[in-house]
Protein backbone atom coordinates (compact mmCIF):
# COMPACT_ATOMS: atom_id res chain seq x y z
CA UNK A 1 0.00 0.00 0.00
CA UNK A 2 1.66 3.53 -0.59
CA UNK A 3 0.10 5.22 2.41
CA UNK A 4 2.54 4.22 4.92
CA UNK A 5 1.09 5.26 8.87
CA UNK A 6 4.11 6.95 10.98
CA UNK A 7 1.99 6.68 13.84
CA UNK A 8 4.90 4.78 15.93
CA UNK A 9 7.38 7.87 15.90
CA UNK A 10 5.27 10.30 16.91
CA UNK A 11 4.20 7.71 19.94
CA UNK A 12 8.05 7.68 20.41
CA UNK A 13 8.58 11.36 20.32
CA UNK A 14 5.86 11.69 22.84
CA UNK A 15 7.27 8.95 24.94
CA UNK A 16 3.37 7.65 24.80
CA UNK A 17 2.48 4.10 24.78
CA UNK A 18 -0.50 2.48 22.46
CA UNK A 19 -3.00 2.14 25.55
CA UNK A 20 -2.38 5.59 26.77
CA UNK A 21 -3.11 7.26 22.82
CA UNK A 22 -5.86 5.00 22.75
CA UNK A 23 -7.80 6.46 26.28
CA UNK A 24 -6.96 10.09 25.15
CA UNK A 25 -8.59 9.87 21.85
CA UNK A 26 -11.54 7.64 22.80
CA UNK A 27 -11.12 4.14 20.51
CA UNK A 28 -9.54 0.87 21.55
CA UNK A 29 -6.05 0.15 22.34
CA UNK A 30 -7.09 -2.55 18.82
CA UNK A 31 -8.05 -0.18 16.75
CA UNK A 32 -4.74 2.25 17.57
CA UNK A 33 -2.51 -0.64 16.82
CA UNK A 34 -4.37 -1.28 13.55
CA UNK A 35 -3.75 2.08 12.35
CA UNK A 36 -0.27 1.93 13.91
CA UNK A 37 0.94 -1.32 11.74
CA UNK A 38 -0.51 -0.14 8.33
CA UNK A 39 -3.68 -2.46 8.84
CA UNK A 40 -6.10 0.23 8.71
CA UNK A 41 -8.57 0.46 5.27
CA UNK A 42 -9.26 3.74 6.39
CA UNK A 43 -9.23 6.81 9.36
CA UNK A 44 -11.79 8.94 9.85
CA UNK A 45 -11.01 12.81 9.94
CA UNK A 46 -12.51 13.29 14.10
CA UNK A 47 -9.94 9.99 14.80
CA UNK A 48 -7.27 11.76 12.92
CA UNK A 49 -8.11 15.14 14.42
CA UNK A 50 -7.56 14.14 17.55
CA UNK A 51 -4.70 11.93 17.22
CA UNK A 52 -3.16 15.16 16.06
CA UNK A 53 -4.68 17.17 18.86
CA UNK A 54 -3.08 14.42 21.73
CA UNK A 55 0.60 13.97 19.71
CA UNK A 56 0.66 17.91 19.01
CA UNK A 57 1.55 17.18 15.13
CA UNK A 58 0.43 17.63 11.40
CA UNK A 59 -1.65 14.92 9.56
CA UNK A 60 1.76 14.86 7.43
CA UNK A 61 3.48 13.91 10.04
CA UNK A 62 1.77 10.33 10.54
CA UNK A 63 0.93 9.89 6.84
CA UNK A 64 2.86 9.65 4.06
CA UNK A 65 2.48 8.51 0.37
CA UNK A 66 5.18 6.29 -1.17
CA UNK A 67 5.16 5.31 -4.90
CA UNK A 68 4.69 1.55 -5.43
CA UNK A 69 7.21 1.19 -8.14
Amino acid sequence: MPIVIDLDVQLAKKKMGVNELAAAIGITPVNVSVLKNGRAKAVRFTTLDAICRVLECQPGDILRWVDEV
